[in-house]
């Protein structure tokens, strides 16, 4: 598993400074709990352009796909975006 977490901790950098502590932070508090379809999601979830991602981050528009919803409204109730 600590390779595929190397991976997924690398394709959370972004460049915008936002995003990577977002995914980061769900990456290192939340990732490791979930079931392999919520793992799956949070992995094609980072497939998402950056202004998708943070749209959905910030609340301006929600996901289709319910297990991203769930991750996003995870991070977006940590972090009380």
């Amino acid at each position: 598993m600590n390779a595929e977490v190397s991976r997924l901790r690398w394709r959370c950098r972004r460049g915008m400074r936002e995003l990577d502590q977002l995914l980061g932070w769900y990456l290192r508090t939340c990732y490791a709990h979930g079931d392999e379809p919520t793992k799956a999601a949070f992995s094609t979830l980072l497939d998402q352009p950056d202004p998708d991602l943070w749209d959905w981050l910030s609340g301006r528009s929600v996901p289709e796909h319910a297990r991203w919803r769930d991750i996003i409204d995870e991070i977006r109730a940590r972090d009380r975006i």
